[in-house]
């Protein structure tokens, strides 16, 4: 009796450490990994000849994304407010979105940064 009382403590013990994560919605934009570390897609498209766009213009922001995941980059929420940048694990959830605001729900693994998107949509 004692060995198996002690087993249930044992495992009403460990429960938290199996306990699920909670999906929580991230803001942000879409946009691809080399351009959210500079917070901006200004200096990407001075380097690409692009400097007389203007890198707030939804179209302009869409194309520098979509072209840099193109040539390796890969599509990330950042987050301006806090200037954080989360890598998603849904890509192809994510291209649809490239450039614009969204609310993103998943749970982030903080090792990672990685936001494990569960949905992803658009900020009117």
């Amino acid at each position: 009796m004692k060995k198996s009382m002690f087993g249930v403590c044992a495992c009403v013990l460990m429960l938290p450490s199996f306990a699920v994560a909670k999906d929580k919605t991230f803001t942000g934009e879409i946009m691809d990994s080399q351009c959210a570390k500079n917070g901006s897609h200004e200096m990407m498209l001075k380097k690409e000849g692009m400097g007389d766009k203007d890198p707030k213009d939804p179209m302009v922001k869409k194309m520098c994304t979509q072209n840099c995941v193109k040539m390796g980059g890969k599509y990330v929420l950042f987050d301006p407010s806090s200037k954080a940048v989360y890598e998603l694990d849904e890509q192809t959830k994510a291209e649809q979105f490239a450039g614009q605001k969204v609310k993103v729900t998943g749970t982030l693994d903080k090792a990672s940064k990685t936001i494990h998107l569960t949905d992803i949509k658009p900020v009117s």
